[in-house]
């Protein structure tokens, strides 16, 4: 791994914030996969963690204890996109980490001028290098968060296809209309992802009716189903494409790729 700082000839680079402030949803292992099968895919892909707990920095196989500098230093203290950025070894795949300095983070960000266009600013340096950047969210509606909103074009919502899936979805639309209207009037929503999926079972039935009445026409077709290699797959620090490429995961993390780049089917 190395820092890298060579651009490339893309047109403006596209940003999602992947958010759902509800824990244990798939939010991470989607940032960590879809990026790499974008990337896979011939699209050049930028994941930016600013989450404290760092899984997707470790999903990448990055040591948060070696960190130099990472996304607390690109909020807190000005560090450019640039010098924080790490070249995976992954294709077309670079990555700002996180550690846990960005736990303290809010607070050190309440003080500062325009609090909520921190990281707006930071990337507008190196959008065209990049087909789409990512943005993985911590699990909460804090500074951070909004400061992800305010930065990109679109929002990717994991969702489990659990009892409590639905839970905590209108305080997400809430807020995301809020920055919308305050902030940020291009935001949109990129679409719903169901995660965790069983079709044998009744309630994930349920579940996808219930969630696809509630954001018509704005989710994805790709299902993402409940799978061990999927779990796994961090643990060796390693998108699932690349720790076991012919899993149900990997399938379904490409097709999701496919259907991101050409929009909601």
């Amino acid at each position: 791994m190395k820092n890298i700082h060579e651009k490339a000839d893309f047109a403006l680079g596209k940003v999602i914030s992947c958010v759902n402030q509800k824990g244990g949803v798939g939010k991470t292992t989607t940032a960590v996969n879809l990026t790499a099968g974008l990337g896979k895919l011939g699209k050049k892909v930028l994941l930016i963690d600013i989450d404290p707990q760092g899984n997707s920095t470790s999903g990448y196989g990055i040591d948060k204890r070696k960190l130099t500098i990472s996304s607390y230093n690109l909020l807190c203290e000005g560090a450019s996109v640039e010098a924080a950025v790490i070249k995976t070894e992954f294709e077309n795949i670079d990555i700002v980490p996180a550690n846990m300095n960005l736990a303290g983070a809010e607070i050190e960000m309440i003080e500062k001028e325009n609090r909520v266009s921190i990281l707006k600013r930071a990337l507008a340096p190196v959008r065209d290098n990049y087909d789409y950047i990512f943005l993985d969210c911590p699990p909460s509606l804090g500074l951070i968060t909004l400061n992800a909103l305010n930065a990109s074009d679109t929002v990717l919502v994991p969702v489990q296809c659990e009892y409590f899936a639905l839970e905590g979805l209108s305080q997400l639309m809430s807020t995301i209309r809020l920055v919308k209207q305050r902030y940020n009037p291009i935001l949109e929503l990129e679409g719903v992802l169901l995660t965790m999926y069983d079709g044998r079972l009744n309630l994930t039935q349920q579940v996808v009716g219930e969630v696809k009445r509630f954001f018509p026409r704005k989710v994805f077709a790709t299902t993402i189903p409940r799978t061990v290699r999927l779990s796994e797959a961090p643990s060796f620090g390693q998108p699932i494409q690349y720790f076991d490429r012919s899993s149900k995961g990997a399938i379904a993390y490409n097709a999701l790729a496919e259907e991101f780049i050409n929009g909601i089917k």
